[in-house]
């Protein structure tokens, strides 16, 4: 099978010639520039032959015009860390223009899309990483601010949410001219440790649900539910083919959340104890194991969420090696 073709067979729960597998990472101050960025994952892809990419630039490519600061401190995760927000008060959510997706920060990943599409071809899809208008706002004001803003001034809040998703419907309707296969919809804060499920509701799942139908038009559209103990049953109904979340580290479990979603799920393996600290025999056994949940049917063999940076290349290289036998 091609990888696309093993893919929508997956989506649709139909036979495969093996598990699709696929690991995705950051690329810390490479995530700065587009074309090292692309650079850095197509090589990415090259040394594992993934069965799909995933365009990971760091959690501040679309707000950084909004007037963000971030940098990078070091870690595993290979995430920056925040050190000037642009929300400071309610007001400040009514004041944020609409961005032109073609210009400065979202102008720039589109080149980036652009140098991958031109060395995948049609051979390899890629996805782009989108963050739901929820997680841009939490990553604008930081998620403590954030809350006591919804709680307190809802209205202003929901205007800024209606600017960020103006805002990335034009980036998701500029990225089709790359030559995508749809995108890795990051939803933050759809989380019982966070927020209420009537606030979710409220002030999450609305402004979801008009972003997935901006890229309703693509074959390939992944739902990553970040955390633990995820409102998985709302995010189940969302219209996409796979959904992504931390199986390992949090419920449910693959074979659970298979039962309670009608495409694919993503996922098998821990990005700590599997790939940071596990060894290749372990990793091995963790992908058996996820192939054993599922009986191997709309199963897409990934981590919870990021690969760690430091992950030894060994546990990477059994991951892939893990769906050929």
């Amino acid at each position: 099978m091609t990888k696309q073709e093993r893919l929508k067979a997956t989506f649709a729960g139909e036979p495969v010639d093996r598990v699709a597998v696929s690991l995705w990472r950051h690329f810390p101050g490479d995530d700065q520039r587009a074309e090292d960025l692309a650079l850095a994952t197509i090589a990415f892809q090259r040394t594992n032959d993934w069965d799909f990419i995933k365009v990971s630039p760091a959690s501040s490519f679309c707000i950084r015009d909004w007037g963000v600061v971030d940098e990078w401190v070091g870690g595993d995760e290979g995430d920056r860390q925040y050190r000037r927000r642009a929300i400071l008060n309610p007001a400040d959510w009514t004041a944020l223009p609409a961005l032109d997706p073609t210009a400065g920060s979202l102008g720039s990943q589109l080149r980036c899309l652009r140098i991958i599409a031109a060395d995948a071809g049609s051979e390899i899809p890629f996805i782009q990483t989108i963050f739901s208008p929820l997680a841009q706002a939490k990553n604008l004001a930081g998620a403590e601010h954030l809350l006591v803003h919804l709680r307190e001034c809802p209205d202003k809040v929901h205007a800024g949410l209606e600017t960020i998703t103006q805002t990335t419907i034009g980036f998701i309707e500029a990225c089709a001219s790359t030559g995508m296969s749809g995108i890795y919809y990051a939803a933050q804060l759809a989380s019982y440790r966070s927020m209420s499920d009537a606030e979710y509701r409220q002030f999450g799942e609305p402004y979801d649900r008009r972003i997935l139908a901006a890229a309703a038009g693509f074959w390939f559209n992944m739902l990553h539910a970040h955390g633990e103990d995820v409102m998985f049953d709302l995010l189940a109904q969302y219209p996409v083919h796979a959904i992504n979340w931390h199986d390992r580290e949090s419920e449910p479990s693959l074979k659970d959340g298979q039962s309670r979603f009608r495409g694919a799920v993503c996922g098998g393996l821990s990005r700590w104890d599997d790939l940071l600290r596990g060894d290749p025999d372990r990793v091995r056994s963790r992908v058996v194991d996820a192939i054993t949940q599922t009986g191997g049917r709309r199963l897409i063999v990934a981590s919870g969420c990021v690969s760690p940076v430091t992950a030894p290349w060994g546990n990477l290289r059994a991951v892939r090696q893990a769906v050929e036998k």
